[in-house]
């Protein structure tokens, strides 16, 4: 991979990760228009890791928040007392949500990196999730705020993290979307979004540098990666604070026509054997 590709996938990652439109979906897609055989161990993982920049930008972006909330979760954890605190609940329910992409990232780690790697996959995953979006808008109250979070939301919206492993899903349109369906109004079901991807993407990414470093080697290179994911950094920095200002006037289903364009572009360029879906 040249310098100049890795830039552009880490201006895609930035850009996409927390729009709900699939950054997996994204990179896949030009991936595949790049030349790169997206079913590679080595891209793959590439994809994984330089999510870990658009992350640390999220850890920056509400550093205020996450060290607050951890301390309340340490100060709940030490003195019975501190418990009724919301940020200490807040910081169990991203524990908790956060599970059931653990366990179904690990069981279906081959599967996620092989079979669903499929351009044709992504096509379909953009026009169905679309159609879940729409309604979640159209149904969701909208009503319930940050500091009404329930251990029942955090564990519906963490078992629906668990679809965006399928590239074209959006692992923020899942969340966001399950959050509305649940009551909780879009900025407070958008900052739960971003809280559950932190140890979600940080995990993903360190367990493809530590079991894929040999196929990144090989294939990508680490310099390239290293580039990606520095770009990846800088762009999801700047789109965080534009995103939740969309989301706080706008319903997520303004993105939706985007999607369907996507989906019916890559859908033509297959039809007519311009590339191929693996």
């Amino acid at each position: 991979m040249g310098l100049l590709q890795a830039v552009l996938l880490g201006v895609i990652e930035g850009l996409t990760e927390f729009l709900p439109v699939s950054s997996t979906g994204h990179l896949t897609i030009v991936e595949k228009l790049l030349g790169l055989r997206v079913d590679d161990p080595g891209v793959t993982a590439f994809t994984a890791i330089i999510q870990v920049g658009a992350i640390i930008a999220v850890i920056i972006y509400f550093r205020r928040d996450i060290v607050r909330i951890i301390a309340a979760w340490v100060r709940g954890l030490a003195n019975r007392d501190h418990r009724s605190d919301p940020d200490y609940r807040l910081a169990w329910y991203v524990i908790i949500g956060t599970v059931p992409i653990g366990i179904i990232g690990l069981l279906a780690r081959h599967l996620i990196t092989g079979a669903l790697r499929s351009l044709w996959v992504v096509v379909a995953a953009l026009v169905l999730w679309s159609i879940v979006m729409f309604i979640a808008e159209r149904v969701g109250r909208k009503k319930r705020t940050e500091e009404q979070l329930t251990l029942a939301d955090a564990i519906v919206i963490g078992l629906m993290q668990c679809i965006a492993l399928v590239p074209g899903v959006s692992r923020s349109g899942a969340t966001i979307s399950a959050g509305l369906f649940r009551g909780l109004n879009r900025v407070a079901a958008t900052r739960f979004s971003f809280f559950l991807a932190i140890p979600a993407l940080i995990a993903a990414g360190g367990f493809e540098a530590a079991t894929s470093a040999k196929d990144i080697s090989s294939t990508v290179g680490w310099g390239p990666t290293a580039v990606a994911t520095v770009i990846s950094f800088v762009v999801a920095y700047a789109s965080i604070a534009w995103l939740l200002r969309i989301v706080a006037k706008h319903p997520i289903s303004v993105f939706i026509a985007y999607r369907i364009v996507l989906a019916a572009l890559v859908a033509g360029l297959l039809l007519a054997g311009l590339i191929t879906a693996q």
